[in-house]
């Protein structure tokens, strides 16, 4: 179930990266195939009307002035920027937030009532000896009950043990809780360093602009400068949106290892009273 909900959670996300780009791809391809037959119709009514020149305009800044959707708004900035880095910093954000979605659920699935698990067990090793403390662990999810299971079973080998086999098996345990921090670290890292590229190009093109017109004009290294400052910008939120999500993981990991930390501990102190009173 657990496997099914990540691979769930990473094709919704693949699927919403390659209808947005699809989306991003259309609207750029309409816009330059509509630009050249609107500036032959301006054109034409300037031509052939002076006096409705006025009312055109008047119409065209009302219409610029309009306020735009964000979702539009981020579309434009998003092919401004270039297509190709940007599809980078998307697909960055894409995977990244795929892995923090297919964490998340894992961390929450793993989640457990200690408490009502240590009183199970204790009431089983109490009402039916080891072997049904042993069964309440198998018919429980999550780490914590995984490790506890291991104990139980080298019940018979000793306390020292079952503490050893505890131990080693929660370290087993926290490796499988870590498992794709590395890779939202890397798509952390990527994506700033995606922007910043966009950036070095950015500025290298308005450089050659400048170079081929043998002068500094701000039209020729507008262009140039804005691709670095957007691509720059798109890295950064990137960054910013899993930095969070990863924050959030570590501290769900922090807690959960505390907690069976403290519980193995107290199964360890149900354990020697149970052998005691053999």
């Amino acid at each position: 179930m657990k496997k099914l909900f990540a691979f769930l959670a990473v094709i919704g996300m693949l699927s919403f990266g390659a209808t947005t780009i699809c989306a991003q791809g259309e609207e750029s391809a309409q816009g330059a195939a509509t630009e050249q037959p609107a500036e032959a119709t301006e054109a034409a009514v300037t031509a052939a009307d002076e006096n409705a020149a006025p009312a055109a305009e008047t119409t065209e800044v009302v219409e610029q002035e309009a306020p735009k959707g964000i979702h539009k708004a981020i579309k434009a900035k998003f092919i401004e920027g270039g297509a190709i880095f940007m599809s980078f910093v998307l697909l960055a954000l894409i995977f990244g937030l795929a892995i923090c979605i297919e964490r998340i659920i894992y961390l929450n699935l793993a989640s457990t009532n200690t408490k009502k698990l240590l009183q199970s067990i204790e009431d089983a090793l109490n009402n039916g000896g080891v072997e049904a403390a042993k069964e309440v662990c198998r018919n429980s999810r999550g780490p914590v009950a995984s490790i506890f299971y291991q104990g139980l079973d080298r019940f018979d080998e000793g306390i020292d043990v079952v503490e050893k086999s505890v131990i080693s098996y929660g370290s087993v345990q926290m490796g499988l809780l870590e498992k794709g921090l590395t890779w939202i670290s890397l798509f952390i890292a990527l994506a700033p360093m995606l922007g910043f590229m966009g950036t070095v190009i950015g500025m290298i093109e308005a450089f050659d602009n400048i170079q081929a017109m043998g002068t500094i004009s701000a039209s020729a290294v507008a262009g140039g400068i804005k691709v670095a400052l957007i691509t720059t910008v798109g890295g950064l939120i990137v960054a910013i949106i899993l930095q969070v999500f990863y924050n959030y993981l570590v501290s769900k990991i922090d807690g959960i290892v505390n907690t069976m930390e403290d519980a193995s501990i107290t199964l360890l102190d149900i354990l020697v009273k149970y052998n005691m009173k053999k």
